[in-house]
């Protein structure tokens, strides 16, 4: 099984090759009001993956608190595998974000996906440099529900899948703006 890392490499890879050539318009087309635009997509998850970047910094400090949930296995095992499902990339079930986690309702401005690009280096870097937490087996919660806990392996995972689920998403719409072109 390729790693995380490389996982990562190659969700960027699909972006760019997918989407690098478009303007700034195309990233900020919409088939309706209800659907995220590429854009869109891609501002979410930065703005996900960036809020597990102060949980990590604070279990570094030794500040972090982890919710009593994390003491029952049962309930992290729940979790991992529920979460770990609901991202999968064959999106047959719409699936609503944590108002935290929603991406910004106006058009995104040009350079996302250069931001997007510098984010998963930053992202690749958070990897590596919390392989002790992960084999430590660290539990954590979600950065959006204190009470949804699951080890920071399978949050790295649910990331990386996520981003999977986001990919197969901006394809669609992309899929959609170009039959909506060629009418």
């Amino acid at each position: 099984m390729e790693n995380r890392g490389e996982q990562i490499d190659k969700n960027t890879q699909g972006f760019m090759e997918n989407f690098g050539g478009l303007s700034i318009e195309q990233l900020n087309w919409k088939p309706n009001p209800e659907t995220w635009s590429i854009a869109q997509n891609i501002e979410h998850l930065i703005v996900v993956n960036k809020s597990y970047f102060p949980v990590i910094d604070s279990i570094r400090k030794g500040t972090y608190k982890t919710s009593f949930l994390a003491k029952f296995g049962f309930m992290v095992s729940f979790f991992e595998k529920t979460i770990l499902k609901a991202v999968q990339a064959d999106r047959k079930k719409k699936m609503r974000t944590f108002p935290i986690w929603e991406p910004a309702k106006s058009e995104i401005p040009p350079g996302i996906l250069d931001r997007f690009k510098a984010h998963q280096a930053e992202l690749k870097i958070l990897f590596e440099n919390s392989k002790d937490l992960v084999e430590k087996g660290t539990i954590i919660s979600s950065p959006a529900n204190k009470n949804i806990v699951y080890k920071l392996g399978t949050a790295f995972d649910i990331i990386v899948t996520h981003e999977k689920r986001h990919l197969a998403q901006s394809k669609e719409v992309y899929e959609l703006m170009k039959n909506e072109d060629s009418v």
